[in-house]
């Protein structure tokens, strides 16, 4: 195996999965977000593990994702989150893997394919768009597309409504206000659906930044996405928590390793990488980290990064490379020595200083980049 590689521990992200359990009532279902690969964890093996911790729902993005679950021996019902392309849509039907639908047309597909198949009664859920300016119909369309889906369609149940909020996860005045306008929109919309005479079904619009701060929006199911994988979703802290006297613990669940492949020593003027950006003002050791850009380590990580070794922290010289990056150990280089593991970011359980947020602020990003682009070439490894 690689020297270079993901660390997954199971443990924390049962710990996870329990802290949002601890947080939503016990008839609220959980639907766990595993898309993105299960935010680069591998989707398999933690679908394997929330279904032991008695998860609800799982939500995919793509079809192909579902099919990786379903080849896998996973039954329980799978959310698909994004639109599908027309040649996709028999295969959910087949694999039983529910869409969201938003249209009369998008419906209809469902429906041909469903009748196709003799799926009678399969199920779909309505996305309402409130304000994400994504896929979902108007609020005010919500009732006539429930209707057309109870009424017209004999193949198809209206098993859900959903939505998605845009800045759940901001403490501003603004964010707040534009949170509540679409709690709001989406609460018009279910309800219109409902006077109208078609149930609803299961409602859900909770992401992890509304878990921790809008138990209202909780309804009959949560999403959680970020949290699960040991990360507070944008400005909604740990700290801010505290002060809210929501107590939580989230521990992160991937820590992302390498091992030293070689020192070398420089005397000073030497430079290092493409474009001999970075040049030693003085004589230094250099460490030789069998990781690049091609495994998730942007190139735009550099300069900035650090990297853990035996505990302290050494930065990053020159560009990252695609399959290789240097540290400077520096002369005085405390017993640092070949084939010592380097640890980019992570659990601190595992030896890591830096957390997967920590390294999306070098470059201005999120840590939902961060974990979602470390690439399938790196080999995963659970504990």
């Amino acid at each position: 195996m690689r020297s270079t590689k993901l660390i997954v521990d199971l443990k924390n992200l049962s710990h996870n999965f329990r802290t949002v359990r601890s947080l939503v009532k016990r008839n609220v279902k959980i639907c766990a977000a595993v898309k993105a690969d299960a935010y680069g964890h591998g989707a398999v093996r933690v679908a394997q593990k929330l279904l032991e911790e008695g998860v609800d729902f799982l939500a995919v993005a793509a079809a192909d994702e579902g099919l990786e679950l379903r080849s896998e021996g996973i039954n329980t019902p799978i959310l698909v989150l994004s639109l599908c392309a027309p040649g996709e849509i028999e295969l959910l039907v087949k694999n039983n893997l529910t869409p969201l639908v938003f249209d009369c047309e998008y419906v209809n597909l469902f429906e041909r394919a469903a009748g196709k198949l003799k799926k009678h009664g399969f199920p779909v859920h309505l996305a309402v768009d409130t304000g994400m300016g994504r896929i979902g119909c108007a609020p005010e369309e919500a009732a006539f597309v429930a209707g057309f889906i109870k009424n017209k369609c004999l193949n198809l149940k209206l098993e859900g409504m959903c939505t998605h909020f845009a800045s759940s996860d901001g403490i501003g005045k603004d964010d707040v206000i534009y949170t509540e306008n679409q709690i709001k929109a989406f609460t018009k919309a279910w309800k219109a659906v409902a006077d109208s005479g078609t149930d609803p079904g299961i409602r859900h619009c909770a992401n992890s930044a509304a878990i921790f701060s809008l138990p209202e929006t909780h309804l009959d199911m949560v999403r959680p996405g970020i949290v699960l994988y040991g990360y507070y979703p944008g400005q909604i802290t740990k700290e801010y928590l505290d002060k809210k006297e929501i107590h939580t613990d989230l521990r992160p669940v991937m820590t992302f390793e390498t091992q030293i492949a070689a020192l070398r020593h420089f005397k000073s003027g030497s430079s290092v990488s493409y474009g001999y950006t970075w040049t030693a003002s003085s004589e230094t050791r250099i460490a030789i980290l069998p990781v690049g850009y091609a495994d998730g380590l942007l190139r735009c990580f550099s300069p900035g990064l650090e990297v853990a070794v035996g505990g302290k922290l050494y930065p990053v010289r020159g560009r990252i490379c695609m399959d290789q990056c240097m540290i400077e150990i520096g002369m005085n280089n405390g017993g640092v020595k070949r084939w010592d593991r380097a640890v980019i970011f992570g659990s601190r359980e595992e030896g890591a200083i830096l957390s997967a947020e920590d390294v999306a602020k070098i470059s201005g990003t999120i840590s939902y980049e961060v974990m979602t682009g470390i690439s399938k070439r790196v080999p995963r490894v659970y504990r």
